[in-house]
Parts: structure tokens; sequence; C-alpha cells
């Protein structure tokens, strides 16, 4: 692997200042979480409300497999179904009858489906609505341990930029690694970019179930097949191969290594996050092979402290 340059390589500054208008937005959000959803009696459905349907889709006039629910609830304006469904369901009433005409996406993973147009026959069962809490010392009270929301918002706020300055931090460091990655000659094996490509699926797998959906419902909703999602990831899996393999080169060439002492800080932190003892974690590390893969991810971590040491900053 050949380098043009690892040191001396210039990154933005972390930015962690904290905006009105990025305080609004997380009050916002919270507002949404505690807000109370509430039957709507009368009147239309409107983005943003929650609905519950029945839907039987056909196309050429017959039904096809997988296009049919009962009682299925739909947040309008979540996008989760094919595109122009959500938008029909708008303006609906609790009872009402309603063909909603789609034209299914020319990528969609069901190649009988793929560009076609389509008709579903939805009836409207059920209309909920968010009652947002009132931004107040109540709320304060509800959500938080203080008594008054400018004492909220002012922890509020601290944290938020404690956070960003996370962010930041980790960005500079995505950044820099992404720079030294491309000043490098390397030539990335295809065996490493599926099995990365297999990694970042199963992740994605696990993210959906944790949603309470399935791969198969998602491919329905979204369009896609496995094979186009495979495609999607590539890129990303190339990227972080190449990086990986840069960080590794230069941990060779520099001498970084971990010691024993790093690794019993590192399980000492565990320790404190899971509350379990720091030997009790070392077995279980070892037990499951995975003490290796700590060790590597450190040195992965020293070896980006050591590019940061040796970076400027850009002015």
């Amino acid at each position: 692997m050949l380098f043009r340059s690892y040191k001396g390589v210039e990154v933005a500054a972390a930015d962690a200042e904290v905006t009105e208008e990025e305080l609004s937005a997380e009050l916002d959000r919270l507002q949404q979480r505690h807000a109370e959803l509430v039957v709507v009696e009368e009147g239309a459905s409107e983005n943003g409300d929650v609905t519950v349907i029945d839907f039987e889709g056909f196309v050429d006039g017959e039904a096809f497999e997988g296009g049919q629910a009962e009682r299925y609830t739909l947040e309008l304006g979540s996008n989760s179904f094919i595109p122009g469904f959500e938008e029909q369901v708008v303006g609906m009433a609790t009872g009402d009858f309603k063909d909603v005409e789609v034209t299914f996406p020319e990528e969609y993973h069901a190649e009988n489906l793929a560009g076609k147009p389509a008709v579903f026959k939805v009836k409207l069962h059920e209309i909920k609505r968010k009652n947002l809490p009132a931004l107040d010392d109540e709320f304060a009270k509800d959500v938080s341990e203080f008594d008054t929301l400018e004492e909220f918002k002012q922890d509020l706020s601290s944290k938020l930029k404690e956070r960003k300055q996370q962010e930041s931090e980790q960005a500079r460091e995505n950044a820099l690694v992404d720079k030294v990655a491309e000043a490098a000659e390397v030539e990335i094996p295809e065996a490493m970019i599926n099995s990365e490509v297999d990694f970042l699926l199963r992740d994605f797998e696990n993210r959906i179930r944790q949603q309470g959906l399935n791969m198969d419902l998602y491919y329905q909703f979204s369009g896609q097949d496995e094979a186009a999602l495979r495609e999607q990831m590539r890129a990303d899996a190339q990227k972080r191969v190449l990086n990986n393999l840069v960080l590794d080169a230069i941990a060779k060439q520099e001498n970084i290594e971990i010691s024993e002492e790093e690794v019993g800080e590192e399980l000492e932190n565990l320790s404190k996050s899971y509350n379990r003892p720091a030997a009790e974690l070392r077995e279980i590390f070892e037990r499951n092979g995975n003490l290796d893969n700590m060790k590597e991810d450190l040195k992965l971590r020293k070896t980006i402290k050591f590019l940061l040491d040796n970076s400027k900053v850009a002015t």
C-alpha cells in the first residue's frame, strides 16, 4: 500500500454551538414524543394522523399476493407505502371507502408488479390525531426533574451541546480518515467488499425487526429487493473496507499496538456502562472469541487518534 501523506492533513474544527432553531426543534421532537393520540370522531384525515385501514390491491382487475391487510395502522406522511398511496388517504373520513390509484415503481422487487398501475380498495376504520402538550412548566415537570420550563431548556441546551460536540468530533474523525484513505493507493479484494455488504445487510435486518417489521414487508413497501438493497449498500461497504485497510496499514507503519493495560482500561469502562465486573466481561469476551475483535477496534481508535494528533485545523 502506498501513501501520499497521512500526517498534516487539514480538517475543519469541531463545531458545538447550539442555535435557537436546534433547541426549538428538539423541544418539538419532545412534544411529538409525549403527544396524546386522540380519536377523531368527525372530519377528514390529515397529514400526520395515524389511521387504521383495510386495503386490497388489484392489478389488471386481479388481486395480487401480499397486497391486502385488515386494520392496518398507517401514519400519513410516513412514506412507508407505495408513492402516492398515503396522499390519497388524506381527506378520507371514518367509515369512508375509496379506490386509491398508484403506479408501482419501475424498480419494484416483484417483477410482475414493477411499473404497473394498481388500484387499492381502502376502507378507513379510525383516525387518531396527535394532541401536543403545551410548552410550559407542567410539561417540564412531566418530562424532566426540573420545575420550570426555563431550567429544563437550559439543561436541554447543555445536553444538546455535549451531543453536538460528540457528533462534530465524530464527523471530523470521519472526514480525516476519508481524506487519508483517498490519498492511498490500494486494491480492495472483492471478497472483502461482499463480506462487508453481508454485515451491513444483517445489521439493517436487525434494525428493521426492532421497528416491528420484517424484510418481506420492507421490500414490499420500499419497492426494492435484496439485490437492489445490496447494490445500494455496496459503496458504503467499499468505503468501510478501504478505510479499515488504510488504518491497519498505518498502525503497522507506526508500530501502533494495544497493551494489556489498555485492554484492562477498556474493560473497566465497559464495566461501568454495563454494571458488571471487568473480570466477568473479560471472561465473556474470551469465551465468545471476541477479545481479539475488541483489541482490533481499540487499535483502530488509537490509530485515528494518532491521525488527529498529527492533523491540522483547516482555516
